[in-house]
């Protein structure tokens, strides 16, 4: 587990972006676990200006959304489908046929939660993924009090997140209760984990999550278990660190080979 305390979101979507490129670089047809809300916009402006200005390609690749509201009419445009297509795929040239999102509006849900799971095996499974950390410590839409072990599923949003997603909508009242989300053993599965939080109301969330116990009612602090997990996180967001200088000087003291 890595923990890296930068000045603003610029740069930690800057050192997420470096990541990525490197696995694009020495494997062109990665699979990328794309997730959505306000952290990872940063990673995805800067994706989007090295493939104008670098040549940077996902002409090879795939990309996995982490979920999707359950309910929203297709094409909605705040459908996590269309957000990644937005923020993301319209703006590089990655094949829109090799980026999947799962099926909010599937008849049967919860096979429609077992199809995507069989997607990623058969994509290779994820070789990096994005993730945000919600107020609460939840990853991707599972909530705390989810199952460590969990697979993609439905799960039914507190209302604390529907009030932090609230922004996105024009009223809390038209944001779902249900969502399609990557369970907690799921993202697990992917190789690397790149988590962004930024901002002093995501302090307690990122605390919980780093160095708190391993617990369901904290989603995030599963990633402790994790082989190859880099926090990226401001100064204000690492506020309640207790081992915040030894995060700094770690980083600051690391080999120049080493890479994220």
């Amino acid at each position: 587990m890595e923990v890296v305390i930068l000045s603003g979101k610029e740069q930690a979507g800057a050192l997420a972006a470096d990541a990525i490129e490197a696995l694009l670089r020495a494997k062109p047809d990665a699979v990328l676990g794309l997730a959505t809300g306000s952290s990872p916009l940063p990673i995805y402006d800067e994706l989007a200006r090295r493939h104008r200005d670098r040549g940077l390609s996902f002409a090879a690749a795939q990309g996995f959304a982490l979920d999707e509201y359950v309910g929203l009419a297709p094409g909605h445009p705040e459908s996590y489908a269309e957000v990644v297509r937005r923020e993301f795929s319209q703006r590089v040239d990655i094949d829109p046929a090799r980026v999947h999102a799962p099926d909010g509006a599937a008849a049967d849900i919860a096979a429609e939660g077992e199809r995507y799971e069989a997607a990623i095996k058969a994509a290779g499974g994820v070789d990096l993924q994005i993730l945000g950390l919600g107020t609460d410590g939840h990853l991707g839409f599972n909530e705390p009090g989810s199952s460590l072990a969990s697979r993609t599923r439905l799960k039914t949003l507190t209302e604390q997140t529907r009030q932090d997603n609230a922004r996105f909508f024009d009223s809390i009242d038209e944001v779902p209760h249900h969502v399609l989300t990557q369970g907690l053993g799921t993202i697990m599965d992917a190789k690397h984990l790149v988590l962004i939080a930024t901002g002093a109301n995501k302090a307690p969330a990122v605390h919980a999550t780093v160095e708190g116990p391993v617990t369901a009612i904290c989603p995030g602090s599963v990633l402790q278990l994790h082989p190859h997990v880099t926090f990226l996180v401001d100064e204000a967001a690492a506020s309640e660190l207790t081992l915040a200088d030894y995060y700094r000087h770690t980083w600051a003291n690391k080999p120049s080979w080493q890479g994220l």
